[in-house]
């Protein structure tokens, strides 16, 4: 076997767009049980493979029976780079300090470098949040001591937690930090259940100064998190310490979730960061095109502005591809490249309609488009309609009344089905089994 049999297997693994732009530019240069030596047109593209695609590759190498070869990376065949990771078990528990500073027991999450207030462009629909954070960041709690951000993929909440934990640890290297998610508090609470060290576990975070926690809407169901939150919550507020909080809803849309926790999450200042406008997205692609030493005329940014929308992370992988091609062609990008690039995003896009879910979703319940719009509360009709809605609002990026217009509904019946599908598939794994099926249908026939 060698590397173009296992390029084949991520052919399979990996959508054609990607297996175009990320692996076929690639080239091998040495292969055996050992080593497996990759090389790339420069260090982003090579770093933007090691942090995205280092699953795919490693499965992709054990179906033909080379897994535990280590995969180095060079650039233009100069000297492999030991592109390091650090997995959450064993960043877990260990601390980022300056050096020479006292030893304070921090547990925070891997941070991104680029991840800094100066990275981070404020627009109208962000400019809340920044500033919040900001002010957080440099002890100012005037505002407000407990933050929440409520934003949807991609739209700078974690850039935003980021930046505050690296303007605490570079210029306050004393505060007594704690950044997770609220997965990872669970997971620490029931290895600590388990052990009997639950004192330790309860010391450990009502004696910080500084809790980030991310993924609120995680805390579904979990009864026992919940109430340990809501207490540790208590003491901290108590005493003054900073809280910072992150989630894809506010806390009011969170299903399941204690009054009393609902209640202390919204206690402080609870703020929602929005889609950026034009303005901000073509100041955003100034800057990450900067950041990768591209070139782009104001022509192309503008293309892209009007073109990516939503996620932000869809710039940077525009950017990245852009970057790649960029240093294969030894040209700067024209329309023609952006064009090649952006043919997917773009596509996904303005296929993607609430229209064209509903329409999906109909034929695989065998209901007619009339009764799917009907006023009909018959469960074999409400349930299509139902998901629909709530694939609608996941998988686009449409305004409530836009979704409800494709139904003859208002956006409340929107926000309603959304909940009911939600609470339904934290509820029922049957339930949960069929959304997700149908989204990964969907999905793989229309993107």
């Amino acid at each position: 076997m060698n590397w173009q049999s296992t390029s084949e297997k991520l052919s399979q693994i990996l959508n054609a767009e990607t297996h175009s732009l990320w692996i076929r530019p690639l080239q091998c240069l040495r292969f055996d049980p050992e080593v497996v030596e990759l090389s790339g047109p420069d260090r982003f593209f090579c770093s933007w493979i090691q942090n995205n695609y280092m699953t795919e590759i490693q499965s992709a190498l054990e179906k033909v029976g080379n897994g535990k070869a280590q995969v180095l990376f060079s650039t233009n065949g100069k000297k492999p780079l030991q592109l390091q990771t650090t997995t959450e078990n064993e960043s877990h528990g260990k601390q980022l300090r300056l050096p020479n500073f006292p030893v304070v027991k921090n547990q925070v999450r891997n941070l991104n470098p680029r991840y800094v207030f100066d990275e981070f462009i404020v627009g109208d629909s962000n400019a809340i949040a920044h500033s919040a954070c900001h002010a957080l960041a440099n002890g100012d709690t005037s505002l407000s001591q407990c933050l929440y951000i409520n934003a949807g993929t991609g739209l700078g909440k974690s850039h935003l937690t980021h930046a505050v934990a690296h303007n605490l640890l570079n210029n306050s290297p004393g505060t007594r930090l704690n950044y997770l998610t609220s997965k990872q508090l669970t997971a620490e609470m029931v290895r600590a259940i388990k052990a009997n060290t639950m004192e330790n576990f309860k010391d450990k975070y009502n004696s910080c100064d500084v809790l980030l926690m991310e993924d609120m809407p995680a805390l579904t169901g979990k009864t026992k998190t919940q109430e340990e939150i809501a207490s540790l919550l208590d003491v901290l507020l108590e005493t003054g310490k900073t809280v910072i909080f992150t989630g894809s809803k506010s806390p009011k849309e969170i299903t399941d979730l204690d009054p009393g926790v609902r209640s202390r999450l919204s206690s402080g200042l609870v703020t929602t960061i929005l889609p950026p406008d034009l303005e901000t997205r073509i100041l955003i692609i100034g800057k990450k095109a900067k950041n990768h030493n591209l070139h782009l005329s104001e022509s192309v940014v503008l293309y892209l502005a009007e073109n990516i929308q939503g996620d932000i992370r869809r710039i940077k992988s525009a950017i990245i591809g852009l970057k790649a091609k960029a240093n294969i062609r030894k040209m700067d990008p024209d329309f023609d490249m952006v064009k090649e690039v952006l043919a997917d995003i773009i596509d996904r896009q303005q296929n993607m309609t609430p229209e064209l879910i509903r329409d999906f979703i109909a034929q695989q319940f065998q209901v007619s488009l009339e009764e799917i719009q009907s006023k009909s509360r018959k469960k074999d009709i409400a349930f299509p309609r139902q998901i629909s809605m709530y694939l609608s609002r996941k998988h686009t990026e449409k305004a409530l009344s836009d979704i409800g217009r494709a139904f003859n509904r208002d956006h409340s019946t929107v926000v309603h089905s959304v909940k009911r599908i939600t609470m339904s598939m934290a509820r029922s794994t049957s339930v949960r089994g069929q959304v997700e099926l149908l989204s990964d249908k969907l999905l793989k026939k229309y993107l």
